[in-house]
């Protein structure tokens, strides 16, 4: 096969009404189908299959409008928020994780790794135990405090006019300090709230309802657009600071954008479960990997991302039932073997 042939193939073009044509590798596209298609097979069984056991026609009668009381608080009221919470979060982490590697060119440079999450741990931790917040006032805290985090972290790594590998170093230092300060903030509650509050530091999809869903879902368009919008000139920074600056990009601005979107990514997942620790890092990875793309994988980075935080909530639902894993230590555990393995192809 000739090397024209081969770049034929490896492209497909979909052709549009009055001549135009929409063209894209068939790589990533066959990848992102896999990987939505995996999402839904997860919904469908997150609302289908529980430890309540409802029939199928059952669930199918409540998702048509009937069904007994019970059955419409276990599916619409329960089952449902839950998948879809775990949907949103995990592609909004995966596209948290996306944009943070792309800046620092690193694949460690996640929110959890370099310090992010938990200074918007640190700003819902005071919120709820401080000011007696509610969801939205610890989601509040949570982009207040990412903001914070990553205002300093950026400040400082960028001191000596470096931001890749001298960034992840500062916010490793800055999230030590942090995970001190958040300790501190749970000894000082009564029991009762300590008790909750430290529960809330595990990452939990178990507690979710629509108001804690219905927020994300509605900032989820406006944070995808601007990620969107930041990726290109991302891809452009890739090739180096100055090359990108030839080209046109507005360097500062780009990385001060992708700092401002990526917080706001981390801030909306963790104001709705909590802290959730290696997505972000894996699911860019995963992505890259699975559609062999150089850039910024937009959208498979967030299906990804959706895809390991489902199927890490059903494991968690079903490995001890009836009692349930908290989400984030079951991606606690298979992340750090994933960072194992990251760290011994480096080596």
């Amino acid at each position: 096969m000739s090397t024209a042939s081969r770049q034929r193939s490896r492209h497909l073009v979909l052709s549009l009404p009055r001549g135009g044509s929409l063209r894209g590798t068939r790589r990533p596209l066959w990848a992102g189908a896999i990987t939505a298609l995996s999402c839904l097979v997860l919904l469908a069984l997150g609302v289908f299959t529980g430890t309540y056991h409802i029939g199928t026609a059952e669930v199918f009668d409540v998702l048509g409008g009937g069904g007994s009381a019970m059955d419409r608080f276990i599916v619409v009221g329960q089952r449902m928020p839950r998948v879809c919470a775990a949907l949103l979060v995990g592609a909004g982490l995966g596209l948290a994780g996306s944009l943070f590697q792309s800046l620092s060119r690193n694949p460690l440079g996640s929110p959890d790794i370099i310090g992010f999450t938990t200074g918007s741990t640190t700003g819902a931790l005071a919120a709820l135990l401080i000011g007696g917040g509610t969801s939205l006032g610890a989601g509040g805290g949570a982009l207040l405090g990412g903001l914070a985090t990553a205002l300093l972290v950026h400040v400082l790594s960028a001191m000596r006019g470096a931001v890749g590998g001298r960034l992840i170093v500062t916010g490793i230092a800055v999230g030590a300090m942090l995970a001190s300060v958040n300790d501190f903030l749970i000894t000082r509650a009564d029991i009762e709230s300590a008790e909750s509050a430290k529960a809330w530091t595990f990452g939990s999809l178990n507690a979710i309802t629509w108001p804690h869903v219905v927020p994300a879902a509605a900032a989820f368009p406006l944070l995808l657009a601007a990620t969107v919008v930041l990726a290109r000139p991302l891809q452009m920074m890739s090739m180096g600071d100055d090359t990108a600056a030839a080209l046109g990009v507005r360097v500062d601005r780009i990385r001060a954008l992708t700092l401002l979107v990526g917080v706001a990514w981390t801030a909306v997942a963790i104001a709705v479960a909590g802290p959730i620790g290696f997505l972000a890092l894996a699911a860019p990875q995963l992505a890259r990997r699975l559609a062999r793309s150089g850039g910024v994988p937009v959208f498979t980075a967030a299906l990804m991302g959706a895809l390991l935080l489902a199927c890490a909530d059903f494991a968690g639902q079903r490995l001890l039932a009836p009692f349930q894993i908290p989400v984030g230590l079951v991606t606690g555990a298979l992340g750090g073997l994933y960072l194992m393995w990251l760290l011994y192809r480096k080596v």
